[in-house]
């Protein structure tokens, strides 16, 4: 596995070896800690995964190992939405050891559909069993656009499939280490457009669009989807000139080659890429990661066709560097890093204009981008735009989320156990 340390790879371990570092990981955890307590009144500690899973308790040093190091009490929470959540708690709470269960301060239920009242016994149950309040339990929210915790999400955008001709269906291979997968939320809140994560190449036979996202590892991925059959699939769809976009990894698979001479991500120095961009791509030790801005450098379905006035907003986070052939066209053309002025063109296009790769995460969260690449779709298809409220901004999303929280929870409970007067 890959191991992130302070926001930078440090490298791929396997297991004895990752255990190796241990020490050297929890110094950090401990600096990191210290340093954000310096900084802010509160800080919360969000777990990874149950804290009770008992071959991994003594090599855990993410959940109850932070929780110590920090003195800091525990709220438990239970998403009640896949069932089972009394069980849960109840068993975790009997499979943490004594110290461990004595810093869990409270339970908090989440996503619970219907009458909360219905779920009076087993809360008297736990309150009585473990002498340890329920602080609240926050209702499921529909169609909250917000990106989920993990791809376990995806497992529900599956059995999704249009239901009329007159809706946009696109078709987002779903690879074994896919990354950024938030990338398309804006556009499965959009009306009349159905948003699908595909594991077959027969599912994506009636797709207006294609898309091929980011990846952790993109060489695997990328054999991944030889193996399963879904190349010959995406060239044969480019030989007929329907829409296929590569998003950061997937830009980089629809390219020529792919080169890893320092054995950044795997063991495979060359790659063959699946030859549909004029782009080739080679890893180095730094990630770039960065805010950016940019504009439209050249008109595709992507951005409408048309010339899109102003900016859209993205980001970039990749290893791997990409290189155009001579005179290739470019989607869009960066003009600033963070806060630096810059003038880098990013991205590729096929010579006829059906395949769009760019490394720029988070288009679709530009209401003209993503409006105008529907309004393409839509155009092709012969299809009218359904009626429908227009997509919520995520700063919005979040204020919804606040606000159900807020109203389903008991705050006073909450300040006291953070210490707060």
């Amino acid at each position: 596995s890959q191991m992130v340390l302070m926001g930078r790879p440090a490298g791929s371990f396997t297991f004895a070896e990752y255990h190796r570092r241990k020490p050297e990981l929890i110094r950090t955890i401990a600096q990191c800690l210290a340093r954000l307590r310096a900084m802010y009144d509160i800080v919360v500690i969000e777990g990874a995964g149950s804290p009770a899973e008992i071959n991994l308790a003594s090599h855990d040093i993410v959940n109850m190992h932070v929780a110590e190091a920090a003195n800091a009490p525990v709220i438990l929470v239970g998403d009640i939405d896949r069932g089972g959540v009394f069980a849960q708690f109840v068993g975790t709470l009997d499979l943490l050891d004594p110290a461990h269960r004595a810093r869990v301060a409270a339970f908090l239920i989440n996503k619970f559909r219907g009458d909360a009242g219905l779920l009076k016994p087993g809360i008297e149950y736990l309150e009585h069993r473990f002498a340890t309040p329920v602080i609240g339990v926050v209702p499921y929210i529909p169609r909250l656009r917000i990106a989920d915790e993990d791809s376990v999400a995806l497992e529900d955008r599956r059995g999704r499939t249009a239901t009329s001709p007159a809706q946009i269906e696109i078709a987002i291979l779903r690879l074994p280490h896919i990354s950024n997968y938030d990338d398309f939320l804006a556009l499965e809140h959009e009306p009349g457009v159905v948003v699908r994560f595909v594991e077959s190449p027969s599912q994506m036979a009636r797709a207006d669009l294609v898309m091929i996202p980011g990846s952790k590892s993109t060489v695997a991925d990328l054999d991944w989807i030889r193996t399963c059959g879904f190349a010959d699939v995406i060239v044969e769809r480019s030989r007929r000139r329907q829409p296929i976009v590569g998003i950061c990894g997937g830009c980089q698979m629809l390219g020529e080659t792919i080169a890893d001479p320092n054995a950044i991500e795997s063991s495979i120095r060359n790659t063959k890429g699946l030859n549909l961009l004029p782009i080739s791509t080679s890893f180095v030790r730094e990630k770039r990661t960065a805010q950016v801005r940019a504009r439209v450098a050249t008109p595709t379905f992507l951005s409408g066709e048309t010339t899109i006035e102003g900016e859209i907003s993205g980001y970039e986070i990749h290893m791997g560097q990409i290189e155009r052939s001579a005179g290739a066209a470019a989607p869009f053309r960066i003009v600033a890093r963070n806060t630096v002025t810059d003038d880098a063109l990013d991205g590729a296009i096929s010579a006829d204009g059906t395949i769009v790769g760019t490394m720029l995460h988070g288009i679709f969260e530009n209401d003209l981008l993503r409006t105008a690449l529907i309004r393409t779709l839509r155009r092709r298809k012969g299809i009218d735009a359904p009626d429908g409220p227009p997509v919520r901004t995520r700063e919005a999303e979040y204020d919804r989320l606040a606000a159900t929280v807020r109203a389903n929870i008991d705050w006073e409970t909450i300040q006291r156990i953070a210490g707060l007067s």
